[in-house]
């Protein structure tokens, strides 16, 4: 039989630019039924089709499966979906490892279980499974782990979750709604705690031992907010950008889960490196001791610092464990730093970020209070030193002044099922721990947090996706989804007469991971500033791009006013800040002398001002060029306080709209990344150096 070409047919050219891990998420629940627009007139085999041929018997019991699950309509309409489809012999040994001789066997719910995870709302070839993971949820809405394997054949075939190859020669099978990849194992996604899979781990038994003992165990058992129903919201609808002439859709999130990822140290690292015995409690706590004490010198004479209260907010062991679990889900290494883009000539790697000038970061927020983790993805050639390229890793410091090599993040491709319905956890090559010198020397940098970290909610429920970001300007909801996030949804935000959206990435926008947030409306809008690591003198930074589409409004730190209203109208070459004398080409930048730049950047400084990092650029609009933010005078870095702040203390930025409204579009206010920058950064021209620009 004659196979599809996958370049050719109903999507013709547009698939080549769609077949990429640049992917709309379609999050897809039970009662979903396909819209209108996804029905039309087809003369080609639809992806129901494939399955019910009767020219592939050996794939009929799963065919039974996804019309007793009530999807098979799903799949004779127009859509973009992947379907990993399990033969007849795949589910033939699942049913025997049931108990069972047969899918009629199997009750409704879990043929819709079982179909679900095997379907996915958008099109990935071979070609596109690089990373460890699709970049995109199944329809049950939980991500399929891959790796790269062999068959019996010595054939190079993608492994799905260390389970179902993909069948070498039948890989790839486009349909005009999708693309089949025949698959050798039914694919299980487990369905306990991530918890209890630790528990199932005899490799991590120390760690999971210390997680019951402090009884940290009881702070990771959320799941799901069940009173959350999208369909109590509707989508709203807003012009974005210089022209305000198109309203964009801006739909509701479908799910509001909370989770949890650990890092943890196996058994055989913990003795082969620091002798501790499997199971050994005491020489752990000894161990989280000699840490801990140095940070919270003030605890170490209370009663709750002993081993006989391991439970103590103030224990040490306890603070130990907290700091090994982030407050949400990262399905695999690459959520924990920056969106990836692949298979786009000039653009690979992290979005939007020059991999040769810094390593892409992210900074996430752990349950020990007040305390975060940086994640970078090693790139930069000339500090790589001891660190592996590509690899992520854990407060790692490689510049020149340190190099702290940090705990590296392994991607898990052993025996065991590293993910939950609430969490993933991932091994590590050394221990993780906030210590002095994480405190004092990794962590003492400039933060730069793209605001869908600040918020844990984002990458828990799967809304990080790019879409197509070299779709057409008019960001149609089928090129990638933007999200509206309803009072309530987001953790340590307070806003009233507030419509707080997210954009999705598009290549033409010269911000930061070429995403941002929005404020519309008679605004009072206040969020929780990400923690610090130390006490000190701080700026708080906000980067954004100015538009004459959008409005002004008042900034206050911890409650208190700064300065006077931000206009985000004005631009960097206004009377408002350097005017002509910004520069606004990138290679007479580079050609400054150190001195020259050292100049420019203090001037700016003084204006309160920076230009948008040198390491990030845009895509100018699918022209295939870079154009770096730091020529941009709309791409601005305001500084927005400067003074002593607490770590141990929560701090908030309040927006409340100084804007009538009768000018832009609705007070448009816009937020694409936050710098927090300690003293030892930003005051260091006080002796001479610059803050760098990168």
């Amino acid at each position: 039989m004659k196979r599809n070409n996958i370049f050719k047919g109903f999507l013709g050219g547009l698939l080549i630019a769609m077949l990429t891990p640049l992917n709309t998420l379609i999050l897809t629940s039970c009662s979903d039924e396909p819209d209108s627009e996804y029905f039309y007139t087809f003369t080609g085999e639809m992806m129901s089709d494939w399955l019910k041929s009767p020219d592939r018997p050996e794939y009929s019991e799963f065919a039974e499966i996804v019309e007793r699950a009530g999807l098979m309509d799903l799949l004779a309409a127009y859509g973009h979906y992947t379907c990993f489809a399990p033969s007849n012999d795949a589910v033939d040994k699942f049913l025997k490892s049931r108990g069972f001789n047969s899918v009629s066997q199997l009750s409704d719910a879990d043929c819709d279980t079982i179909a679900r995870t095997h379907l996915v709302s958008y099109m990935y070839t071979t070609f596109d499974m690089i990373g460890h993971k699709l970049p995109t949820v199944n329809m049950l809405n939980r991500y399929l782990g891959t790796e790269p394997g062999f068959d019996n054949d010595s054939n190079a075939v993608i492994v799905l979750e260390n389970l179902a190859k993909i069948k070498f020669d039948l890989k790839d099978d486009s349909v005009e709604n999708g693309i089949v990849q025949p698959i050798d194992a039914v694919i299980e996604k487990s369905n306990s705690y991530v918890t209890d899979l630790m528990r199932e781990n005899p490799k991590i038994s120390t760690f999971y031992n210390a997680l019951m003992a402090t009884g940290v165990i009881n702070d990771v058992l959320m799941v799901e907010d069940e009173t959350y129903n999208p369909k109590d919201y509707q989508p709203v609808y807003h012009g974005t950008g210089e022209t305000n002439t198109e309203k964009m859709k801006f739909s509701v999130p479908t799910t509001k889960k909370y989770g949890y990822t650990f890092f943890i140290e196996p058994d055989s690292l913990l003795e082969a490196k620091y002798g501790i015995k499997k199971g050994d409690l005491k020489a752990l706590y000894d161990l989280a001791c000699t840490i801990y004490d140095e940070v919270y010198p003030q605890d170490v004479s209370a009663p709750g610092h002993s081993y006989e209260n391991l439970t103590d907010s103030v224990n040490p062991l306890r603070r130990f464990v907290q700091y090994h679990i982030l407050n949400k889900i990262a399905a695999g290494a690459d959520d924990l730093t920056p969106m990836e883009v692949t298979n786009k000539p000039n653009f690979e790697g992290a979005i939007s970020i020059d991999e040769s000038l810094v390593n892409p970061c992210d900074w996430h927020h752990t349950l020990l209070p007040h305390r975060m983790i940086k994640v970078d993805k090693a790139t930069v050639n000339k500090y790589l030193a001891g660190s592996k390229r590509n690899q992520r890793y854990i407060n790692r410091r490689s510049d020149a002044k340190f190099n702290i090599l940090g705990q590296r993040i392994d991607p898990n491709d052993d025996e065991y099922k590293h993910d939950g319905i609430n969490g993933h956890y991932f091994y590590v090559d050394d221990i993780v721990a906030f210590s002095k010198d994480v405190q004092d020397k990794v962590q003492n940098v400039r933060i730069r947090m793209d605001f869908n970290t600040v918020f844990p909610e984002f990458i828990s429920n799967g809304l990080r996706q790019m879409g197509n970001p070299w779709a057409p300007q008019s960001l149609e909801e089928k090129d990638g989804y933007n999200w509206f996030f309803p009072e309530g949804y987001l953790d340590g935000v307070q806003s009233t007469n507030c419509e707080f959206v997210w954009v999705r990435p598009r290549s033409y926008a010269n911000i930061y991971m070429l995403d941002e947030f929005n404020l519309f409306g008679n605004y009072d809008f206040t969020f929780r500033l990400p923690p610090i690591p130390f006490d000190g003198e701080w700026q708080v930074r906000l980067g954004f791009t100015s538009q004459n589409t959008r409005g002004v409004a008042q900034i206050y730190v911890d409650g208190i006013p700064q300065g006077i209203p931000l206009d985000m109208t004005k631009a960097m070459d206004s009377e408002t800040y350097i005017g002509d004398d910004f520069i606004d080409d990138v290679s007479t930048y580079d050609a400054m002398s150190a001195e020259e730049k050292a100049e420019y950047q203090k001037a700016l400084k003084n204006l309160g001002v920076y230009t948008y990092p040198r390491s990030v650029y845009c895509d100018n609009g699918g022209s295939g060029n870079r154009g770096y933010a730091i020529q941009y005078n709309i791409s601005i870095r305001k500084i927005i306080s400067q003074s002593f702040l607490d770590c141990n203390q929560d701090h908030f930025m309040r927006i409340r709209v100084a804007s009538d409204g009768t000018v832009g579009n609705g007070n448009e206010f816009a937020l694409d990344f936050l710098e927090l920058v300690p003293k030892s950064v930003y005051g260091a021209d006080e002796g001479g150096d610059m803050e760098d620009d990168l």
